[in-house]
Parts: C-alpha cells; structure tokens; sequence
C-alpha cells in the first residue's frame, strides 16, 4: 500500500551537479523522517543525508558541504541536490522513509528501488 519512486539518476563529470528526488505515495498516516542511502560495488550500504518530520538533518561526513536535502511543506516527496560531484560518489542511491501506515500504529522502513548516479569523465 506504500510505494517510494525514486527519478534524477544519471551520468555527470567530476565537479557537476545532480538532484534526485523521492515520492512517497499510498495508504500513509504519517512519515516520521526520509533520507537517502548509497551504496558502491563491493561495499556496505551507507547513509548520504536524513530528514525528519521536524526538519532537523543529518549528512555523512564525506557529503557536508556538498549535497542538500529538503522536504516539501507536505512531507510525501524529499529530495537531494548533489553539487561539486567526485567518482567516489558513484553509487546506487536508495530513498528510505520511516511509515506509520493508516490504520497502523508502529513506524515500518520503506525502500525504493534505487537509482544509479555515476560521476566520471
């Protein structure tokens, strides 16, 4: 009943920008926070940049400064500016949101499917 659509994904050269953006759709009572996550061959799954329902965030050491994320005044859709791009961010990036569904009354973690970023020259 809960669905994430990830879209912005793309090739770009070193030093360029991308946004990518997340809309959660469904049977939603609330969403206490979304972020988005990445994760390179061969290595773990890692956090980019968290939002919550307050607006408070959080990023990873390694994008401070050059990424951004944001929520629209509704909540459903959040989004992550990219700029000043390095090979090393080259990853398939996932949107995660934390869900009470209606009729529900714990939180469940949704995935979407994941979209590919790749900086190179």
């Amino acid at each position: 009943q809960v669905q994430l659509v990830e879209s912005g994904g793309g090739l770009v050269q070193p030093g360029g920008s991308l946004k990518l953006s997340c809309a959660a759709s469904g049977s939603i009572f609330r969403i206490n926070a979304m972020g988005w996550y990445r994760q390179a061959p061969g290595k773990e799954r890692e956090v980019v940049a968290t939002i919550t329902r307050s607006g408070d965030t959080v990023f990873a050491d390694s994008v401070k400064g050059r990424f951004t994320i944001s929520r629209d005044n509704a909540g459903y859709t959040v989004y992550l500016e990219m700029n000043s791009l390095k090979p090393e961010d080259t990853a398939v990036y996932y949107c995660n949101a934390q869900i009470i569904r209606s009729g529900t009354s714990f939180w469940v973690n949704y995935w979407g499917e994941g979209t590919l970023v790749t900086v190179s020259s």
